[in-house]
Formats: C-alpha cells, structure tokens, sequence
C-alpha cells in the first residue's frame, strides 16, 4: 500500500484497500479459533491500563501480545522493550491503529486508549474481524456505546467490557448474596471513590514532540492544538477527551452498585459539584454526587471525592432485613471485603465470610475463555453491561453541565421531552474519524 497522510485517510479508504488485503475478515468473519490456537493480540493504547492488559494478556497460556499501538513513539518503544524484559517476544510497533487492524493474523484488540477513541476503535476492529477487549468506560457518549453493541452483534464479535470487579470471587459472593436476600428487599446502593489530586495547573498552546502523532492522538475529537496537560494522562479532566473523575473511576464504582441492585438505567438522575481547590486547566468536577433513581424508586447515591476526605473506598447496600458494608481488600485493589449487618445488631453475620482474593487478570482470562467458546454469555462484563455501568456516568455528567435533575427513558436510551439534554448524547466529529450511523 503507498503511504498517504493520515489525515486523508478516511474511514471509507480503511475499509477499501483494508478487504483487498483482508478478505472477508471485514466483514466480521474473522479467524476460527480452536481450544488450542494461539490467541494473538494487539494492544491499542500503552498508558497504566493498556500496560497492564499486555502484562494480563500475556500471563495466559497460548496468548501472545504480537503488536502494540500508540501514537507515542516514546510509550511505544519503552514498552515493547519492557516485552522484551519480561521474557516475551518484541512485539511490532504502529502509531496508527488503522494499520493494525488491516493484519489478517491478529484475533484481539486490547482497547486502551483515551475514551475519546473508544467507540472508534472498537467499532473498526469488530468491522475488521477483531475481538475486543474494552477499556472502562467503554464509549464516550452514551450513543457511541449503543453503536459499539450494534457492531459486536453484526459482526458476531465477542466483546468484553473492563469491570474487572466482576470477576473477582469476593465481589461475586457479596453479589450473590444480595441476590439471595440476605438484607431483604434493597432499596438503596451507596458508594464513595474518594481520591485526592493536585491542580494541574496550566499549560501553553506549543508544538507537540517530534516523537507524537498528534494527528492520531486527536482522532474523533475536534480540531485543537497540544499542550502538554494533555499527554498523557490529565486528558481525563477535558471534555473533549475524557469523561472526569465519575468517567475514570465511577464505572467500577457504579458497576458494582447496580450490579448489586439488579439495576440499568435509571428514571431520574441528578449530579451536582464543582472542580474545587486551586484553580487549574481542568474542565471536569473533582467532587461530584450523583443520585439515580429507578422506576420504582430504588436510589443509587455516588460521591467523586477529589480533594482530601477519609481514604475509604467502600459500597453500601441497604434492604428491609439490614445493611452490607463492602470496601476494598487490602489483598487485591479488585477485590473487596464486605459485613452483613442485620437488624439492630453491631456485630456482622458470621457466615459472610471473604473468600479468597482474586487478581484482575482472571478478568482477561475469563474473556479468553469465552473467546474460545465463542459464547458471550460466558463473560462476566460483557460489552451491554459496560455500556450501561458507564452510561450512568455519561448520564451523570449531562446532568451535571445542565445544572440540573433529567428525566430519562430507559428503553429508548434518551431524555424524555428534553432536546436540550439529548444532544449531550452524542458529539461532532472529524470527517475522517467519524464514528458511523450504520455499522
């Protein structure tokens, strides 16, 4: 293929000189895998989680990491030597994703991005015949994610989600115990993610380095110049990009509160807060509550804490017969501990005993099985479920930068009589990075 500047490589121009060298994979066929093929795997996105799905990815038996994928040469190098270090055989190295997915030989793509490319990756690599593996929250917008479901179901792809709470023993033993009714009927979650940090402060307009795509790095987002508080990681603090600290850490936390309430979208939501502390560059909240409220009246409360409160993470289920008390193991940052509190008792039901610890890698792992199975229903975070966990925090953000409570439709996954709330529901693109109507 010549080479061709990437801002004139559009969508249209991936698809076409990608099924001359692809074939049918684009249409979603890709390769069949046996319970004994080796599983090849691409890496899109090399920061602290797209380090870590290399390190998850390649601590499974017949799985190798064959190509990493960042628009950092720098992050690029250093990690492909860091592959080299731990054993394991240098992978290829490409700045631009598209690229990657034109290799017939990959099977995955390990989608660890910024948020902003989400939707885009995950929807050109199901296009392409790739499995995925997505980062939280899995869309930037809440239409996005609905369209990232679309492709996964036209292209029969597998595609996990990256809760990794949900496969950890203790959190799926708490969970089934809710469901049990050990507390009765629940009619409230609670859960706190409190997490100091330090203003950003603000960084000029400049020429991006030599060694960045700036170009690639911008992908669906508008046009704009760098500044360095951009790259790498305090992009979560922009709208254009991420989603705050309720998008980076609120999908975990919310994941699990409405995994123990049985629960999807919400009828209500409300978010109130504010970036507090010095003034910085940042553009999100750094101390935000948010309340959803369901049909029948079944509430989610959920604090962002950015500045300085009590280090507890924790969840809180409250029903008709007691409370469950759940906070982080020290064992594992995935794991959890948790109490059955009942009645007026003080002390905790002796029989809610913590198993044990379970790393977050048997999350890649339980995706690798179902891959192999080629059964979705075998994943314990599957795309539909990341789709609605992060959703509420998309929806908690629109309810945020309005000002005020908005009423939701869960069915039709968009506000009832509120234009002005549903065109926060989506955003404008770049021509060349658009994410489709039709997948």
């Amino acid at each position: 293929m010549e080479e061709r500047n990437v801002t004139e490589w559009n969508r249209r121009d991936f698809l076409r000189q990608s099924t001359a060298l692809a074939g049918a994979s684009l249409l979603g066929a890709g390769r069949v895998l046996g319970a004994n093929d080796r599983i090849r795997v691409a890496v899109l996105g090399l920061g602290n989680r797209g380090r870590g799905h290399i390190r998850e990815a390649s601590s499974i038996p017949g799985v190798e990491v064959v190509t990493i994928c960042d628009p950092d040469e720098t992050r690029m190098a250093r990690s492909a030597t860091d592959c080299e270090a731990a054993g394991a055989r240098r992978p290829k190295c490409e700045p631009d994703l598209r690229r990657v997915l034109e290799d017939r030989e990959i099977d995955v793509c390990s989608v660890a991005t910024p948020n902003h490319w989400h939707a885009l990756a995950t929807i050109w690599a199901c296009q392409a015949g790739k499995h995925v593996y997505a980062e939280k929250p899995v869309a930037h917008s809440l239409w996005e994610g609905r369209k990232m479901i679309e492709a996964a179901r036209k292209y029969d792809r597998i595609v996990a989600a990256g809760t990794q709470r949900r496969s950890n023993a203790n959190f799926q033993k708490a969970i089934r115990l809710l469901r049990e009714g050990v507390i009765g009927d629940i009619y409230m979650a609670r859960s706190e993610y409190p997490q100091p940090r330090e203003p950003i402060g603000f960084k000029p307009a400049e020429a991006p380095p030599s060694t960045l795509h700036w170009d690639l790095w911008l992908g669906p987002a508008r046009e704009q110049p760098y500044h360095a508080n951009l790259v790498h990681y305090n992009w979560h603090w922009f709208w254009d990009f991420g989603n705050g600290e309720i998008g980076n850490n609120g999908p975990h936390f919310l994941d699990i509160a409405r995994w123990g309430l049985g629960k999807g979208f919400p009828a209500r939501v409300q978010s109130v807060g504010g970036r507090f502390g010095p003034k910085d560059q940042g553009e999100t909240p750094n101390t935000q509550r948010t309340t959803f409220v369901y049909d029948d009246g079944v509430t989610l409360v959920n604090d962002i804490r950015g500045l300085y409160a009590r280090p507890e993470f924790y969840w809180e289920f409250y029903g008709s017969r007691g409370y469950m008390h759940m906070e982080h193991s020290d064992r594992d940052f995935a794991g959890c501990a948790f109490q059955v509190f009942l009645g007026r008792n003080k002390s905790p039901e002796p029989d809610a005993n913590e198993p044990p610890a379970a790393k977050s890698a048997d999350h890649y792992a339980n995706f690798i099985t179902a891959l192999r199975a080629g059964r979705r229903e075998l994943l314990n975070s599957e795309l539909e479920e990341g789709h609605i966990s992060g959703g509420l925090c998309l929806l908690a953000n629109i309810s945020y930068r309005l000002g005020r409570e908005l009423r939701f439709d869960p069915r039709r996954e968009c506000f009832v009589s509120d234009g002005e709330a549903d065109r926060h529901l989506r955003r404008e693109y770049r021509k060349q990075f658009a994410v489709p109507e039709k997948v």
